[in-house]
């Protein structure tokens, strides 16, 4: 595709920042000539990091020092005014000068100035949070992470459409096969809303996607479902829990291959599978959750990610856009 894609980049939120989000632009830039980066921040310091790295027609650096911190409250970052960082990135998608937004930035804050700037999609009540989750036959779209901590029989209908449209702008080869989060793969199981928007979900014939029906939590990596739908509540458990539990199984397997000589002399030995191993449960393959729901597609990187993470972040803007993610969406609606 030869189409110029323009990626608004607050260079001002999360851990490092903007030194990180810069080397982010600097390395996604060699490997995507097509890409215009909107970068948002405070310029002198963005200038001197970015300077003859990044060919001069490749970005923009509108200038602002103010910015969101991970300490204001999603509200308090919404009223520190409209030249921050993050309220001028969104605002660029806004006024359609850029297709996505990306930020590293506050989350609430984030979701908060998103929806007083952008409408939502027509037919949709809420925006959801969803992500990336590895799973044994690749990769699943997970939602909602915590965007909205009750949901309606309608709204989790929505996230099932939002999500299939998803999958489908990421892996345009690929059928999204679509499940409900529960307690049980029974019928009966779950409580009233779950099973309202069961019965939806079956009566609905399309070929848009298959739905598959409930998956419970310990099926989630099995790969015979990509698009899992669930409240915000029950889906940040989910997240944190899988998150927590990658994470014990790489430390715990580095002590046990670190501990001793016959762990040294076996890891030497299983050097290469090791390797493998732990690139698939590096977080920063699956850096990137999307808010959808909104008539603009908002990324949000992980605060504490490296310039890795970040780039991976900016791949995913990419894809959304090639893949006319708000177009799927308006179209399955």
């Amino acid at each position: 595709m030869s189409s110029i894609i323009k990626i608004a980049v607050d260079a001002m939120g999360g851990d490092n920042s903007p030194k990180k989000i810069i080397d982010a632009i600097i390395y996604h830039h060699k490997f995507n000539k097509n890409v215009f980066y909107k970068i948002f921040g405070d310029q002198n310091t963005i200038q001197t990091l970015i300077q003859n790295k990044v060919n001069k027609e490749n970005f923009e650096i509108i200038n602002t020092i103010n910015k969101v911190s991970s300490e204001d409250s999603p509200l308090g970052g919404a009223k520190k005014g409209k030249d921050t960082s993050m309220w001028l990135a969104i605002e660029s998608v806004k006024e359609k000068d850029c297709d996505i937004v990306i930020s590293a930035g506050n989350t609430g804050a984030l979701l908060v100035i998103s929806k007083l700037n952008l409408k939502m999609i027509e037919n949709i009540d809420k925006p959801a949070l969803s992500a990336l989750w590895p799973n044994k036959k690749g990769m699943s779209v997970v939602l909602d992470l915590g965007a909205n901590i009750e949901c309606s029989s309608k709204n989790l209908f929505d996230f099932s459409i939002m999500g299939a449209s998803l999958y489908k702008s990421l892996y345009p080869t690929e059928t999204p096969k679509v499940a409900l989060l529960n307690i049980g793969s029974e019928e009966l199981k779950g409580n009233e809303t779950i099973k309202e928007t069961y019965k939806i979900l079956n009566n609905k014939k399309t070929d848009d996607y298959d739905f598959l029906g409930y998956i419970e939590g310990n099926e989630l990596m099995n790969g015979t479902v990509n698009v899992i739908v669930s409240d915000g509540f029950t889906g940040n458990i989910a997240l944190k829990t899988a998150e927590g539990t990658a994470n014990f199984i790489t430390s715990e397997l580095k002590n046990a291959l670190s501990g001793n000589f016959i762990g040294k002399i076996s890891s030497l030995l299983n050097i290469s599978n090791l390797k493998k191993f732990k690139k698939r449960l590096d977080p920063r393959l699956y850096n990137g959750a999307i808010f959808i729901g909104l008539d603009s597609p908002v990324v949000k990187s992980h605060g504490g990610t490296d310039y890795i993470g970040f780039s991976n972040s900016l791949d995913v803007c990419c894809r959304i856009i090639k893949g006319n993610l708000i177009e799927k969406i308006k179209k399955n609606i």
